[in-house]
């Protein structure tokens, strides 16, 4: 506690007025939203690569981050770091009935229905609305990917859901053949729509697939970025240092040829 006590000292003494930092001094919430994501992330990259050091220093951050929202709102008489902490320990233990009370479930997914049917009862008890919706609760501020794919999961709980990844797939299908229609007619904000319906349906597949759409287009976003630098290592090997003056036919070739080397490689 005595580590908590001390950020929490340097937490104050940063936003002094009188003393503070006038970076420190001028920030709001809004302002320390970017900085909250990039840590967030810089977080989940660490876990990917496995880098356990940098993994700690990165934690620190995301927790500083907690401590600045804690501080400004502790400036405002509104709650401290000590009512976020109470918040959460009182939610835990809420929600683990089976752990701190005599609540028993016969197997993980009657565990989960109790799960979220208790954050369901809490949200209904958060809205101002006499009418509370199965979307409330999803922050607009989330990843597009993560949104969607939530969204899609509080729908399918009422039932509102393809019965199988065979109906997504067919939804794809039809999204492509929109958006083909709306390239030949050559309006852009309709195009727009149209493919964010085709990337729409794409998770809906994903999830029904069983897989996570974040994970799954992060991914491909590494193995794409593995075979570019393949590519280029292949190039510039073979005396091509500047890639901007190969034409696409040469650049697709040594594209296809570090496919193929992936594929005979052997698995490590």
């Amino acid at each position: 506690m005595a580590s908590i006590d001390r950020l929490l000292e340097i937490m104050a003494r940063l936003r002094d007025p009188q003393n503070g930092c006038p970076w420190d001094q001028r920030q709001t919430y809004a302002t320390i939203v970017p900085y909250t994501l990039e840590e967030a992330y810089e977080v989940a990259d660490a876990i990917e690569r496995g880098a356990m050091d940098e993994l700690r220093d990165e934690l620190g951050d995301l927790l500083f981050q907690v401590v600045f929202y804690s501080r400004i709102a502790e400036e405002e008489q509104r709650f401290d770091f000590s009512d976020v902490v109470h918040g959460i320990c009182d939610k835990m233990v809420r929600r683990h009935p089976h752990v701190f009370d005599d609540a028993s479930y016969d197997d993980e997914q009657q565990l989960h229905a109790a799960w979220e049917k208790k954050k369901a009862e809490e949200r209904a008890g958060r809205s101002d609305s006499a009418k509370h919706s199965q979307m409330d609760g999803i922050a607009r501020a989330l990843p597009a990917l993560v949104r969607a794919e939530k969204l899609q999961k509080r729908a399918a709980r009422v039932g509102f859901d393809w019965p199988s990844a065979q109906g997504a797939y067919d939804k794809i299908r039809e999204e492509l053949d929109e958006v083909s229609e709306e390239m030949q007619a050559g309006d852009d904000e309709c195009l727009q729509d149209e493919l964010g319906d085709l990337m729409f349906a794409m998770v809906n597949l994903v999830r029904l697939a069983g897989m996570d759409a974040e994970q799954t287009l992060r991914a491909a976003n590494d193995k794409f970025e593995r075979r570019f630098r393949a590519m280029e290592t292949t190039l510039h090997d073979s005396g091509h240092a500047d890639l901007g003056k190969l034409d696409l036919q040469a650049l697709d070739a040594a594209w296809e040829a570090v496919k193929r080397n992936e594929k005979t490689e052997p698995q490590r």
